[in-house]
């Protein structure tokens, strides 16, 4: 069993026992039924901003232990004041460290875009994200076939939810695009060997309708990767190992952004 079909065994099994405990019905008790949740597409595309989309992140089945002690507070403030555009926080306990609470916490200090950062299979856990603050889903290709990504990125957009599609290829790319995709997000890690490679980006990019929001994960860590793959057609970039591995996460995605 390869580590992201054991990640989906177990988030099945999670997602049935949160439905036990937390059913649908006191999820939408939330304050966030109510708000109407903020465009992670409109504040990509302010030239006032990065385009950097940092990411809380405590472990990963590729790197290990990370950062295990971070102060969601502190860091996402810092984060936003350094200039990022919008954060990204890791929801899944076991294998990123992760929890519901820290988006929660997230939501509490930052009036800006939050991508829910989870492994999404069941049109409860969108009722979740949107029941804990997040702005945006993430929809993984690789994890899902194409009625999934269809209901799922449609059930979303009845939440005023924007969603997130991540690929790895261009067949992926192919079997995710609908209408209610709003970005697209290219993921420049091999699911296969944890290898990295940035020209996957610039490779896709001009696969990617330009309706949709362009964004590059994974594996950047200079100023000029960010200026590159911007003249490529990319508005975000998501960033997380590289500011997480400091001992503030805050403060390095500040010197990184001052070099953009």
């Amino acid at each position: 069993m390869s580590i992201l079909e054991n990640i989906l065994k177990k988030k099945r099994e999670e997602v049935q026992n949160n439905k036990l405990f937390y059913p649908p019905a006191l999820l939408e008790k939330s304050i966030y039924f109510d708000t109407m949740p903020i465009s992670m597409k409109a504040y990509l595309k302010k030239n006032d901003k990065s385009g950097i989309i940092a990411e809380i992140k405590r472990k990963s089945p590729s790197k290990g232990v990370i950062n295990p002690y971070i102060s969601v507070e502190r860091t996402s403030i810092g984060y936003m004041q350094a200039g990022a555009s919008a954060l990204s926080i890791l929801t899944d306990k076991e294998f990123f460290g992760g929890s519901n609470e820290d988006l929660i916490t997230a939501r509490k200090f930052n009036y800006c875009p939050i991508l829910r950062k989870d492994f999404i299979i069941d049109e409860y856990q969108i009722i979740e994200a949107k029941s804990i603050g997040a702005d945006v889903i993430l929809l993984i290709a690789a994890a899902l076939g194409n009625e999934d990504i269809k209901r799922l990125s449609a059930f979303a957009k009845q939440l005023n939810l924007e969603v997130l599609l991540e690929i790895h290829n261009a067949e992926e790319l192919d079997k995710g695009l609908n209408e209610c995709i709003d970005l697209v997000g290219v993921n420049n890690r091999n699911l296969n060997d944890f290898s990295l490679d940035i020209n996957t980006s610039r490779s896709l990019a001009s696969k990617i309708p330009d309706e949709m929001v362009r964004i590059s994960e994974s594996g950047i860590d200079s100023a000029d990767t960010i200026k590159d793959l911007k003249d490529h057609g990319y508005s975000g970039f998501l960033m997380g190992e590289v500011f997480m591995k400091s001992s503030r996460p805050e403060r390095a995605c500040r010197e990184f952004i001052s070099k953009i």
